[in-house]
């Protein structure tokens, strides 16, 4: 365990600017210190980055000494709002495709699709609070204002893989490229949301402490667990900035986004070894008291706002009893271990590949499959496999008929525009091409002819 260290400061002060975050996230540290127990020398800071070699090779023996590996360090989440209006004919386009996803015949439904590049988005039946129409596939959550409103054109979403793949610099100005084609972007985007996440393993239980260990200036600290299994914290969630420390394979199990153990392997990771993930969620509001806006400033500032966060905001501590001054209890040396992480520095592989689609796992698709026809051997007393396939694929083909009959269709139209409606779910395959272009260019030729009919007063 860590020694005792100065005390730290747990307040969130409102006059907190760029200027004041070093890039240890400091502020009046006491010279020659860096607020991290066995950590000397000038604070490394965005125009004086670590010039002591001594500061790096204690790290590392400290690392070694503890267990602690570090598999990966990213921008796991990032939101980014543009300013701007969006046409009028993509908003007549856009409002007649949610009209198609809000239809209850399946011919309309698999109509409601956004071609854009290599992207083919799904329109959604349903908008998003002020933001009427939602496009979306696996890489953006694209949210689209109606022209004339005080919003921002669009609110952007980028997956957590397409980020892995690109990199956050790369996939702004995809972005902008994008959008341009939905309108005319006014000003710079702004950052709305990003979470910082570092993966890593350490040899002690994450749930070995109780709660008080925790001292910070939130309210809410929770734990988790799954089948007796402690699973993870969160800190703050739903304020201007929340933490989540949790099992990161745990999650991926739940989840079936394997896609994170690609990226650690290079980094020594072995299969059967948990990963824990220590994650920071920065709101629009936390970065705009603090003046950063842009996502150049955002990234210029990240060792500030991770230092911050694990310094000022949050300290997991060695409870003492007998002070009870929370602010002087000793860092655990987990936290001590964390906190120290150089984001300047940290330089991850990107994944090789990510698609825009949003496929199930043939796995999935298996399992479902497996757990309908046993359900079906079971009921009937079958233990021939073939003839089980055989009587539900006769039992499946008479009942769709008959739907299929409904709609003056046979059995194969009907089958084929389910397939449809699943291409549009998964983005892979225009079901309607040319359809977005003619629903513009029919919105031009009415405005034309209402143009007409104006000038000659009928």
């Amino acid at each position: 365990m860590s020694q005792s260290q100065p005390p730290v400061s747990l307040g969130i002060t409102d006059d907190l600017k760029p200027a004041d975050l070093n890039s240890t996230g400091e502020r009046g540290a006491p010279p020659g210190e860096s607020g991290s127990e066995g950590i000397r020398g000038a604070s490394p800071s965005n125009t004086a980055p670590h010039n002591s070699i001594d500061i790096e090779k204690r790290k590392e023996e400290r690392e070694k000494e503890n267990g602690f590996r570090l598999f990966r360090v990213a921008v796991d989440s990032l939101y980014l709002s543009f300013p701007g209006e969006l046409s009028p004919s993509i908003h007549a386009a856009l409002k007649k495709l949610k009209e198609y996803a809000q239809s209850v015949e399946i011919e309309q439904q698999c109509k409601a699709q956004y071609p854009l590049g290599s992207h083919i988005f799904e329109v959604k039946d349903k908008g998003a609070r002020m933001f009427p129409y939602v496009l979306e596939d696996n890489t953006y959550r694209i949210q689209l204002a109606r022209p004339g409103k005080k919003l921002p054109m669009a609110y952007v979403k980028v997956s957590a893989e397409y980020l892995a793949h690109k990199g956050p610099q790369a996939v702004q100005e995809e972005l902008r490229e994008l959008l341009q084609e939905f309108g005319s972007l006014t000003g710079s985007n702004v950052v709305s949301r990003i979470d910082l996440a570092v993966d890593f393993c350490f040899p002690v239980v994450m749930d070995a402490w109780h709660r008080s260990a925790w001292v910070t200036r939130a309210t809410e600290i929770h734990s988790y667990s799954k089948d007796q299994v402690f699973t993870g914290w969160t800190i703050g969630m739903g304020g201007i900035i929340g933490c989540r420390l949790y099992n990161k394979i745990q999650e991926i199990v739940h989840s079936g986004k394997t896609w994170a153990m690609n990226l650690w392997l290079p980094m020594g990771w072995k299969p059967g070894e948990d990963v824990w993930r220590l994650e920071f969620e920065f709101k629009r509001e936390f970065l705009k008291d603090r003046g950063l806006s842009s996502l150049g400033s955002v990234l210029d500032n990240l060792n500030g706002l991770w230092r911050y966060a694990t310094t000022e905001w949050l300290r997991l501590t060695i409870p003492n009893e007998a002070d009870s001054t929370r602010a002087r209890w000793p860092t655990h040396d987990l936290w001590n271990t964390l906190t120290s992480v150089d984001w300047d520095s940290a330089h991850g592989v990107l994944l090789d590949k990510c698609t825009t689609v949003r496929n199930p796992t043939e796995l999935r698709l298996i399992t479902v499959v497996l757990g309908a026809m046993t359900s079906y051997m079971a009921m009937h007393g079958i233990d021939d496999r073939n003839v089980a396939i055989n009587q539900l694929a006769t039992k499946l083909y008479e009942h769709y008929s008959q739907i299929a009959a409904k709609k003056d269709l046979s059995f194969d139209e009907y089958l084929a525009f389910r397939i449809a409606v699943k291409a549009r779910e998964f983005n892979t395959a225009i079901n309607a091409p040319g359809l977005t272009d003619n629903l513009k260019q029919d919105f031009l030729d009415e405005g034309e002819e209402a143009y007409r009919r104006a000038s000659k007063g009928w």
